[in-house]
């Protein structure tokens, strides 16, 4: 057990010695423990370096050696589901020295990725997509007559979502010759680990036992009603031992619950369950943060973690308050309107820390909604809520709002439904890389009739936002960022704002060029304006949808360029609306559209990730010189 993150190098003899997992297989089972001890001490200590995902590798790194050692992989495939928990994975298949510098522009993903490494056999980062995947490759191999196994790793968070009982359903229905893995790390589904279930799993998982269940049924199918009688003792016995039920009732072989950290267990039962045919699903018990003691004591603490530096000599600075994200600004906006209208109902896909309802669940239990990772039942979960009178806000990310786009337009825009999106992590995200950028929203959600669209510049702003989508009838959005904004001072009040109505923040004396900027990239675009020799207008339109139409014309008429700035796709985002809007009004005003690429973004700083897109300072004022330029 560590109490503490290394803070140089660890010595890992045998850890140095795998290079991929054909070395790992040369070594003596006996040998196993101790790799792991090593295994484990190694990424506490390159996280530390690094920052990123962190319990959750923890409690894998029995069963990624395992799974290594018994498997062939590559060839035989691995899919770990969301990629939380495959930092063990990544040093064990030959990026153990890059692991240090995880999640930076030259170093590895901070998920599986194919363009990475063979081991990566699919590119994950949204849950629940593993058991569809893995299918989808046995079914290849058998088409192909192929010899290759395919297994899926998920977790009994992301067991949750639908989509993973659908794949179950249809593996089931083929009878694919696959592995599930079940990493149950919070103990949700069955804490039944003892002697006896290792002795029951054993057996189950036995290639005697498979053939004496085969066997058995031949010969009872000519005695009349005794395979049935067999069928049901069968049943009755695994039933009263383990959850595994549900899952022989969808066509699988259920072994386990087994113990997730008895590597010695692992090898043996994987071995056993390696070639035999048909679905298989195997329950592995882990505990999040194993190994080390901070994060077994507070494993959503410690899910990922920052990078280790020195404490601070400077008590001032220790003492200071930290300020506030947007979460933050959320979170406390999310409790103060829930003081004042009993019908707000709080919304969550598994995201209570991450957008900070922490608070309002416990002010308002009765009025707060964990669904887990169930993007789409959230939304229609808030539909029907609306249609009985309530009013319901749904906290999500924006990556993951994509997973609820049908019934986005549906269930709830169709029916113009009062229902209030908070959609966090909007743009360009840092180091956890394109599957959790929010780039799209704007785009996706612009094309919906009934859908109004806000993009607050600041807190204050944030905080205004939220309040007039919440007072609108009707759907609507409002999207903000990652992180911390510019320090502008939020009120306590509820304010909201004329909806579909800008605001002009400088006017330029020139008047040649206007820049229209939506969301928090207000602050580079001010400094862009004020830049010497540009001296250029500026308008927070606040609205994609409506666009102020009004203001759009004023600036139209009384300047020779309009430059739209967004953190959103280029196509079909903000300036797409403004192009629109000016050719419904009958302007012909030149409009330069800045914004995300027609490209994914790779993971690196957020800031060199505005670089890399032009949305830093300097990238946009030398795309305005440039065009200024262009245009005599």
């Amino acid at each position: 057990m560590f109490s503490s993150i290394p803070t140089t190098r660890p010595r890992t003899p045998l850890l140095d010695r795998v290079e991929s997992p054909a070395d790992l297989r040369r070594f003596d089972a006996l040998s196993l423990p101790k790799l792991c001890n090593e295994l484990r001490q190694y990424l506490l200590y390159s996280v530390g370096q690094s920052g990123g995902h962190f319990g959750a590798g923890l409690g894998v790194v029995e069963l990624t050696v395992a799974l290594h050692y018994v498997f062939d992989t590559p060839d035989d495939r691995l899919v770990w589901d969301v990629g939380h928990q495959a930092y063990p994975h990544k040093i064990l298949t030959g990026r153990r020295e890059q692991m240090p510098k995880i999640r930076a522009a030259d170093g590895p993903a901070a998920f599986p990725c194919r363009n990475e490494s063979p081991y990566d056999t699919f590119g994950v980062g949204h849950s629940s997509t593993s058991i569809s995947a893995a299918l989808g490759m046995a079914l290849e191999f058998r088409r192909q007559q192929r010899q290759n196994q395919a297994v899926a790793i998920i977790g009994d968070g992301a067991m949750t979502a639908g989509m993973a009982f659908e794949a179950l359903n249809h593996a089931g229905h083929e009878e694919a010759d696959m592995l599930v893995i079940l990493n149950d790390n919070d103990m949700s589904i069955s804490d039944n680990v003892g002697a006896l279930n290792k002795y029951l799993t054993r057996i189950w998982a036995s290639q005697t036992y498979s053939a004496v269940k085969e066997g058995s049924k031949r010969i009872l199918s000519r005695v009349p009603g005794a395979l049935e009688v067999a069928k049901r003792t069968e049943e009755h016995m695994k039933g009263m031992v383990s959850p595994g039920t549900l899952f022989e009732e969808l066509g699988f072989n259920y072994v386990g619950p087994i113990d997730g950290h008895d590597i010695q267990e692992l090898v043996v039962t994987l071995g056993n369950l390696k070639n035999q045919p048909g679905p298989k699903f195997l329950h592995v018990v882990t505990r999040k943060g194993k190994g080390f003691e901070p994060a077994e004591k507070a494993p959503i603490k410690y899910h990922a973690l920052k990078p280790q530096t020195a404490p601070s000599a400077d008590k001032a600075a220790v003492a200071a308050a930290p300020a506030p994200t947007y979460s933050n600004i959320f979170g406390r906006w999310l409790c103060d309107m829930a003081a004042t209208d009993h019908r707000l109902m709080g919304i969550t896909p598994a995201m209570k820390e991450g957008s900070d309802l922490i608070e309002f669940a416990q002010l308002y239990p009765q009025r707060y909604f964990d669904v887990a990772i169930a993007e789409q039942h959230a939304v229609t979960l808030a539909a029907g809520m609306a249609c009985e009178g309530s009013k319901p806000v749904v906290a999500i990310y924006s990556t993951f709002l994509q997973r609820g786009y049908d019934q986005l337009i549906h269930d709830v825009a169709l029916q113009n439904l009062d229902v209030l999106f908070a959609i966090d992590r909007a743009g360009v995200v840092g180091e956890d890389g394109p599957t959790h950028h929010g780039v799209f929203d704007i785009s996706f959600m612009r094309c919906i009739p009934n859908m109004v669209i806000m993009t607050p510049a600041d807190e204050a702003e944030c905080r205004r936002l939220l309040s007039t989508g919440y007072h609108h009838q009707g759907p609507a959005a409002v999207r903000y960022p990652r992180g911390k904004g510019p320090g502008v001072a939020v009120d306590t009040d509820l304010q909201s704002v004329e909806i579909g109505r800008g605001r002009l923040v400088r006017e330029s004396k020139t008047q040649r060029v206007a820049i229209l900027s939506f969301g928090p990239v207000l602050a580079n675009v001010m400094a862009v304006a004020e830049a010497e020799g540009l001296d250029a207008t500026v308008a927070d339109m606040r609205f994609v949808k409506p666009i102020d139409t009004k203001l759009l014309s004023t600036l139209a008429e009384n300047h020779d360029l309009l430059v739209t700035v967004e953190e959103n796709a280029v196509a079909g985002g903000a300036g797409s609306a403004i192009l629109e809007a000016l050719a419904s009004l009958g302007m012909s005003t030149p409009v330069m559209t800045l914004g995300i690429p027609d490209r994914f973004i790779e993971h690196a700083s957020p800031s060199a990730q505005w670089q890399d897109i032009g949305l830093d300072q300097a990238s946009i004022e030398k795309a305005i010189r440039d065009r200024l330029a262009q245009m005599g």
